[in-house]
């Protein structure tokens, strides 16, 4: 199956340009075409993700990545049932061994509801029930996720606050407990993003050959 991105926006680790260092941002049909030294198409149809740690990245951040986002925002209460679904590997993860691979992102701010990680071989989360949360709670979803291993991510959200997020790989699945956001988060607006973003900084001294790589294999996305 070919795994659709032509409308989503690409966030790249490459530079708008050479005098603007700021990380580009572009539609996906147009990220295939232009940017193929950090996302392409595999002959399977899985979509292949890079992000070297070494890179271009927004004002506020000193970390790279190479992330689909959806390219409207919703509410929580726009829909009954809100899913991320992702089925992908990691074949290369930066020296630090963390790397974000999905969230619930909310426009405007740093401090996201849900991100998820795989973090030294686990999938772990972290939730913030509240928008003036400074920081998310963690835990693990799933244990034993080799580099290089097949696996599931869902995320899932209602229009009532409710979340989860489950992960398989393996053979093996895990969930969540439901966690539930409370109601700073009605009037926020969001959409879910995926792919890599490192969590380590990059310096003078970082390894150019430093990086995360992910290979998607299915994405869905739903709101119903």
């Amino acid at each position: 199956m070919t795994v659709d991105i032509s409308n989503f926006i690409i966030a790249t680790p490459l530079p708008i340009s050479d005098t603007n260092p700021i990380s580009l941002d572009l539609i996906g049909w147009r990220a295939l075409i232009e940017c193929p030294s950090v996302i392409s198409m595999l002959p399977d149809g899985s979509l292949q993700m890079t992000a070297p740690t070494l890179g271009a990245s927004s004002k506020s951040v000193h970390r790279t990545r190479c992330e689909w986002k959806e390219p409207g925002y919703w509410l929580f209460a726009s829909a009954a049932d809100h899913w991320c679904r992702q089925e992908m590997r990691l074949t290369k993860v930066n020296s630090l061994q963390k790397v974000v691979i999905g969230q619930i992102h909310v426009q405007g701010s740093e401090r996201p509801p849900v991100k998820v990680f795989w973090n030294k071989g686990k999938i772990t989360m972290g939730f913030r029930s509240s928008y003036l949360q400074d920081d998310p709670v963690n835990s693990t979803v799933l244990e034993n996720v080799p580099l290089g291993a097949l696996f599931k991510i869902n995320i899932h959200a209602n229009s009532t606050g409710a979340v989860s997020v489950s992960a398989s790989c393996n053979g093996i699945k895990s969930t969540s407990a439901i966690m539930r956001l409370d109601n700073t988060w009605d009037t926020k607006t969001l959409a879910f993003h995926g792919g890599v973003y490192n969590q380590i900084d990059y310096s003078d001294t970082t390894d150019p050959e430093d990086a995360s790589i992910c290979v998607i294999s299915d994405l869905s996305i739903t709101h119903s």
